[in-house]
């Protein structure tokens, strides 16, 4: 792997330069690192006592709810922290959160980015992911090695973030400088292989640098994706004076695996009998695997200009390169049984024919920039005391593609192991160009108000103003120009009768660009209009201990309903938006420590996500596609009491039936999944060790965990049979 030409060779080098001269100190929530004074040699753990409790999040430090912990904070926010993701070791953003029942996958394949849905919202992949609270590009693999923890807001993001899709954000929290030197060596039951370094120090008191990197060759349990992945990063504080600190976060990574195809309905009908979790659908040996390149940088400078008055300038970067290749599995307008338009061609044949095509769409470029200035402060007027956040922010994001290759070449069956062999298309890609090119530009601001000890207003707004193009692909004939202005209000009211206890009510609205129709309806490709979605939440926090948190939330999410409608047009459906889609839901969620040697995280996602008046009565009353009624997850870790250096893991999933049709007539089963898992620290030559033995799905259960859809399409992601994942990490 080289750094030629990157955002992270280019920070190396500089804070090689600088590091004689510099000093540090941070005062951020992913960074946290000890005084100035030399340390020695540790191995980096979670909080002891809290294990996988966490007190605040960064996306209240300078955000929506300012400068507050999470039981002062009125919205429902989980944090997954480093010691949970040591014990459970997930390797993508699908396993990562299924530590949370409000949080499902929306097209998630092996071997591809994935993404997610949050209170039944599918996430935009453009603005919906963070790291250190900067935007970046959701069309990548984002590696975890160098993350402290993560953080998902639920809920309306408007004022957080702008113009965005209802549901939440999710923002990957970086580690901070730290005089640590870990080495880990791992592997899985399909023989995988993993190595990873991570590195710190304080080259002067108050300067200090953090790398972490890795590689990653993956055996994956489907058959003929093998992958492979590495990733370095680099963390640097310095504290320039005592009022001045700059923080810089910069990662590079790239990886190569095929992508795996997704079941489609027999006929839009049926759920295929006897799928299989580990076949390649529509495998062709010209396939190539699916190459990602990835770069994110963010870069944070505060100053404090007395005890009560802050501001910060942050900036982000973020630049993704996808060569897509797949030898794709979709509908059966070729096969014989949907050749006549019997049955729809944009799903797999009643016998299980589906179409094989040549996609390639390399030198595919997305790029997000954006730059945001904070001021944050209080006073006190009479009684009442105030504490204000108020700034600006500016976004771009851009894409550059080629005019892609998506040819048939034939037909496969889901029965056949190997599919026969097909000739890929003689055609190629055409050059790049400019297709689509948004800006957002805001001003924010939010003041909180202490009406005494127990009571506590908020009320804050963004004004947003969107421009976006999108032009044909070959970057020539401007198809939209898209030019809007909205102010999106938020208020909250908070009572805390005790300590312990918050009581929270809170309104936010949000706008959303609108989806672009399928190919597949009689108006294909035309984006409709912007949706405004409004949400309300109550809910209660409660804090057992200082290592144990209990919370409940109660929400309304509502926005117009956009589907393909059935009509009398040629093509069979016209894609609108008509009546109200509407999301209500209970969450409960509890995580720490219960006992010494006994911790938990747990949560629980009743929802009914239903749509109404759209003209079409059989899309009413039901449940939406993809959103099951109820969720659990639950992970505990038992320290043994007469063996303190093991630790016994375990954890339980449950999804109820999912829709997998509009009309409601056909779900996927409901699944119990159970997983378990082993941690054990000794040492070894006077060096601290830790073994971590993860089993995903322990009894081997087949299930469906994905009827999610893109582009308009749906599709049935099987989940992933057992795997067992040993890794061990040294310090030294």
């Amino acid at each position: 792997m080289t750094l030629h030409r990157t955002p992270l060779a280019t920070a190396l080098l500089a804070a090689l330069a600088i590091a004689p001269l510099c000093a540090r100190a941070a005062d951020d929530a992913g960074h946290d690192p000890a005084q100035a004074k030399k340390l020695g040699t540790v191995q980096v753990t979670a909080d002891a006592d809290k294990g996988y409790h966490a007190d605040s999040a960064q996306v209240d430090t300078f955000g929506s709810f300012g400068n507050a912990p999470l039981h002062d904070t009125p919205a429902s926010v989980t944090v997954i922290t480093r010691d949970l993701i040591d014990d459970r070791q997930p390797r993508t953003l699908s396993e990562l959160v299924r530590t949370d029942a409000s949080v499902g996958d929306n097209y998630a394949p092996v071997g591809y980015y994935q993404d997610l849905a949050i209170r039944g919202f599918v996430l935009d992949l453009a603005t919906a992911y963070r790291m250190n609270d900067m935007t970046i590009n959701g069309e990548q693999l984002t590696p975890l090695e160098d993350k402290q923890r993560v953080e998902i807001l639920k809920g309306l993001g408007g004022l957080e973030a702008g113009i965005i899709a209802p549901g939440g954000i999710v923002n990957y929290v970086t580690k901070g400088p730290a005089d640590v030197r870990t080495a880990t060596l791992g592997t899985d039951s399909h023989g995988s292989r993993y190595a990873a370094v991570d590195m710190g120090g304080w080259l002067t008191p108050t300067f200090g640098l953090r790398v972490n990197a890795a590689h990653e060759a993956m055996h994956s349990y489907v058959e003929h994706t093998p992958g492979r992945r590495s990733f370095l990063s680099l963390a640097a504080d310095w504290k320039i004076s005592d009022r001045a600190t700059l923080q810089l976060d910069t990662d590079y990574q790239t990886s190569g695996q095929r992508s795996v195809s997704g079941y489609q309905l027999l006929g839009g009908t049926t759920i295929p009998a006897h799928p299989s979790n580990t076949r390649l659908l529509g495998y062709e040996p010209w396939q190539q695997p699916v190459g990602i390149h990835s770069s994110n940088t963010t870069a944070r400078f505060d100053y404090r200009f007395s005890d009560r008055w802050s501001a910060r300038l942050s900036a982000g970067h973020s630049h993704t390169v996808i060569n897509d290749n797949v030898a794709f599995a979709y509908g059966c307008f070729y096969a014989p049984q949907c050749a006549t338009g019997e049955y729809p061609g944009n799903f797999f044949a009643p016998n299980g024919d589906y179409d094989i095509y040549d996609f390639r769409s390399p030198g595919d470029t997305r790029q997000n920039d954006e730059v945001r200035v904070v001021l944050k402060g209080g006073f006190d007027t009479g009684g009442i005391g105030h504490e204000i956040s108020v700034g600006a922010s500016a976004f771009r994001r851009t894409l550059d593609q080629r005019p892609y290759v998506y040819d048939y070449v034939g037909t496969g069956n889901i029965d056949q192991v190997i599919p026969p062999y097909f000739a890929p298309s003689p055609n190629q890609p055409g050059p790049s160009a400019r297709t689509f090119s948004s800006w957002q530009r805001a001003l924010f601001g939010m003041d909180r108000i202490h009406l005494g000890e127990q009571w506590q207003l908020l009320a804050g707004a963004r004004f947003v103003r969107l421009h976006e193009r999108a032009w044909d692909d070959s970057g020539r004939v401007l198809q939209r120009d898209t030019r809007l202005s909205k102010t999106l209000p938020q208020a909250a009211v908070m009572w805390q009768p005790a300590e312990p206890l918050t009581v929270y009510a809170s309104y936010s609205e949000n706008l959303a660009l609108g989806a672009e129709a399928p190919y597949w309806t009689s108006n294909g490709g035309q984006m409709l209009a912007p949706v405004h979605s409004r949400q309300i939440e109550t809910g209660v926090k409660y804090d057992w201990s200082d290592a144990l948190s209990l919370q409940a939330a109660l929400y309304r999410i509502r926005q117009p309903y956009q589907f393909a409608q059935p009509d009398h047009s040629a093509a069979g459906f016209t894609f609108v938006q008509r009546g109200q889609e509407a999301h209500t839901g209970l969450e409960l969620g509890a995580d720490g420590r219960i006992s010494d040697d006994l911790r938990l995280t747990a949560s629980a996602n009743l929802i009914q996500a239903r749509a109404s008046h759209s003209g079409t009565p059989a899309y009413e009353g039901h449940q939406i596609i993809n959103v099951p009624r109820l969720r659990t997850s639950v992970y505990l870790d038992y320290r043994l009491p007469f063996a303190h250096a093991v630790g016994l893991l375990a954890g339980w999933r449950y999804a109820s039936a999912n829709p997998a049709t509009p009309d409601g007539r056909v779900r996927v089963p409901a699944y119990n999944v159970f997983d378990a898992g082993l941690r054990y620290t000794t040492t070894w030559s006077d060096h601290p060790m830790t073994w971590h033995l993860s089993v995903d799905n322990l009894f081997n259960r087949f299930y469906w965990r994905d009827t999610g859809n893109t582009g308009g399409d749906s599709y049935l992601f099987p989940g992933a049979p057992r795997l067992a994942r040993l890794s061990v990490t040294v310090g030294f």
